[in-house]
């Protein structure tokens, strides 16, 4: 929008999945965007996204308290879109979700920026048993503390090229036997589309209406833990049995899975995920979502062929999946 330009946003944890998506988004409107981030070196490819100067990278720890104040000098707004599935070498919760977070909002009080967005998820509760949904729940209290008119949005599970959940299981399914049904499958999703949640961010920093809520972000469909392993296996047209795992046994495979973390390496799965698999993931009854942003959901069945053809065989030359049985038997 013609009204930004000139304006600064600085998005902290630009690089990432959504934080992508989100740089152009805001690009588009016209806000000139500092991405702060801890290895700016490797996000040179944002550069294209915006015109010539639009983006700029620089360094920023955001446990760091001065690397904040340096992000943050001379902007107009900020989104925090910090974020880690598991504990390692690369950070603690505690210290980037919540020490973070409360940095870049203390931040921006001192230095009078009233346009703050921070990214939480569905499910974030200050006394929850995972660490992520605890941190989650205790860093937006933070940022209510010191900046009230933040907007708080809270995604349900994020899909789109590049993610992280539906690449992880159609990858798993090309190599493993069976696909793991942990509690079940039982767990509800609303997964929303990282194009949407980019148009959100972008959007909730421009709306005025937005100042101080919280919104929680879902597509336009809830699926179980289940339905969205069938609809992954149509999609890459492979036959494997859902093995169904009970969480306590989950619990203790995630245990041991998670050690892997300690090396740097992702874990497949770790306890604090099975922990989340407890509750549903979904909006709820009466929460303002992307509706109240202006932003139609998009489908999950609608982007999910785009990028899932690659765990076909043949890959983008395989036929069309056939229609099939969505499980064998476990």
């Amino acid at each position: 929008m013609a009204q930004m330009a000139g304006k600064i946003v600085v998005v902290f944890g630009g690089s990432g999945f959504v934080g992508t998506q989100a740089v152009r988004a805001l690009a588009r409107r016209g806000w000139r965007v500092r991405v702060a981030v801890r290895k700016p070196h490797l996000a040179g490819a944002l550069r294209p996204v915006g015109d010539i100067g639009q983006v700029q990278l620089m360094r920023c720890d955001i446990t760091r308290r001065a690397d904040v104040e340096a992000a943050l000098e001379g902007a107009d707004a900020a989104v925090n879109l910090v974020g880690l599935l598991f504990e390692g070498p690369g950070g603690r919760f505690a210290s980037s979700h919540l020490e973070g977070a409360r940095h870049i909002a203390e931040v921006c009080r001192d230095q009078r920026i009233e346009r703050l967005v921070q990214i939480s998820a569905i499910g974030a509760d200050a006394s929850a048993a995972a660490g992520y949904a605890r941190t989650k729940g205790q860093a937006e209290a933070a940022v209510r503390a010191a900046v009230p008119g933040a907007v708080i949005l809270r995604p349900s599970i994020i899909f789109g090229h590049g993610d992280g959940f539906l690449n992880r299981f159609a990858s798993l399914a090309t190599m493993a036997p069976a696909l793991p049904l942990i509690g079940g499958g039982g767990t509800r999703f609303q997964p929303v589309y990282v194009g949407d949640v980019a148009e959100a961010i972008a959007g909730s920093l421009e709306r005025p209406e937005a100042r101080g809520r919280t919104y929680e972000l879902g597509g336009p469909s809830v699926f179980t833990f289940k339905e969205i392993l069938q609809l992954i296996l149509r999609e890459i047209d492979r036959r494997r049995p859902l093995l169904p795992i009970p969480f306590m046994a989950a619990r203790i495979l995630g245990s041991f899975a998670q050690l892997t973390a300690v090396v740097g390496i992702a874990p497949q799965l770790t306890r604090d995920q099975v922990l989340m698999l407890h509750a549903d993931n979904v909006v709820s009854d009466g929460a303002p979502g992307l509706a109240a942003l202006g932003i139609t959901p998009t489908g999950l069945e609608a982007i999910a062929p785009t990028y899932l053809w690659r765990y076909r065989r043949g890959g983008q030359f395989a036929a069309t999946p056939r229609p099939q049985e969505d499980a064998l038997p476990a």
